[in-house]
């Protein structure tokens, strides 16, 4: 554990003196897979449906708010729908107009939520985003995620519906208004998916807010489970087609999620909690304090060696016991002999 902890710091650090060209880098990426996903489930404009536009967008997108990404992806689908039929275009605009004053006026700060919602869907992982959004948003997210929903399912609805809508008569224009719009509100399994990710999302904030131990993790779990029985249940009682499968592989990788955002983001050590109790001339006060998980660096010196200065240093020495070591004295001895001694 305190291995993934030193990771988890030398993460953040790198992030905090680099955050000048990761964040470009990120939203580069970002707007590439969502207009990549864009054209690959709609592409029905040729010259939109090109790597070269792609790119050049999502470069442009990098030096840009998320709004903007936002609008231009807004833009990319409208243009899609038009080339396909302008009744499309029509219905389109009148609900991405609807669901930006609703970004506007409650949820700005949440367009990524909005914009990797239908990214998820494509990658049949959708139910990662109630257990994410209720861990670090609000019930005020509730708007972003029915958002992002109903955006993934109008592209989903053109996708499967684009031969019929195409080969409706160009001069009945109402009839094809009549089927775009039943077709989207008779859409059981959009609204569905709204109101159970939006009750997930609820459940996951309220449990994940208690001043109890392990209040994140209780939270991810009750999410999960939550959130798979009433998809579970759904889809036998209004018969929605949904992948049992998908809906436990993606509730058992929504929980693993969950659990990685937890240590990132609210890693506690609940053994060294400590219950304080104070007061001042008007209130008493009741604290409960739980530290973060922490671990020591190692502070590693590295002691610089100049090998020639040494060497220098080392035949000085030898030079001069060398030296020392020369100095002697022949003295003679009374009976004729000789002996040599060293100073």
């Amino acid at each position: 554990m305190s291995g993934i902890v030193e990771i988890k710091a030398a993460i953040q650090r790198f992030y905090s003196k680099n955050e000048v060209y990761i964040n470009p880098i990120l939203k580069f990426l970002l707007a590439l897979v969502v207009f990549a996903v864009i054209n690959n489930k709609m592409g029905y404009m040729e010259r939109l449906d090109s790597i070269t536009v792609v790119l050049v967008v999502a470069l442009l997108c990098s030096f840009m708010p998320m709004t903007i990404m936002a609008l231009l992806a807004g833009m990319f689908i409208l243009l899609h729908m038009y080339a396909l039929a302008m009744e499309m275009a029509l219905v389109t605009a009148v609900v991405l107009f609807l669901m930006f004053l609703l970004y506007i006026r409650f949820v700005p700060n949440e367009t990524v939520v909005i914009l990797l919602t239908p990214i998820l869907f494509m990658l049949k992982i959708p139910y990662v985003l109630p257990i994410a959004v209720g861990l670090f948003g609000g019930p005020v997210s509730i708007i972003s995620i029915g958002c992002g929903v109903a955006i993934s399912h109008l592209i989903a609805f053109t996708s499967e519906n684009a031969t019929t809508i195409a080969t409706i008569d160009d001069g009945n224009m109402v009839s094809r208004i009549r089927y775009i719009v039943d077709g989207m509100i008779g859409d059981k399994a959009m609204f569905v998916t709204i109101a159970i990710f939006c009750f997930t999302l609820i459940i996951v904030y309220l449990l994940r807010r208690l001043s109890v131990d392990y209040s994140w993790t209780i939270a991810i779990g009750a999410g999960v489970v939550v959130e798979m029985v009433l998809l579970l249940i759904c889809d036998l009682i209004f018969d929605l087609n949904f992948s049992i499968i998908g809906i436990i592989l993606g509730s058992i990788l929504s929980a693993a999620v969950g659990l990685f955002l937890q240590l990132f983001s609210f890693h506690l050590d609940y053994k060294k909690t400590e219950k304080l109790q104070f007061e001042d001339e008007d209130y008493y006060y009741y604290v409960k304090a739980v530290p973060k998980v922490t671990v020591a660096m190692p502070n590693r010196r590295v002691k610089k060696i100049n090998t020639a200065r040494s060497d220098r240093g080392s035949s000085r020495s030898t030079g001069a016991r060398a030296s020392a070591g020369g100095q002697t004295r022949t003295v003679h001895t009374a009976n004729g002999a000789t002996r040599t001694i060293k100073k």
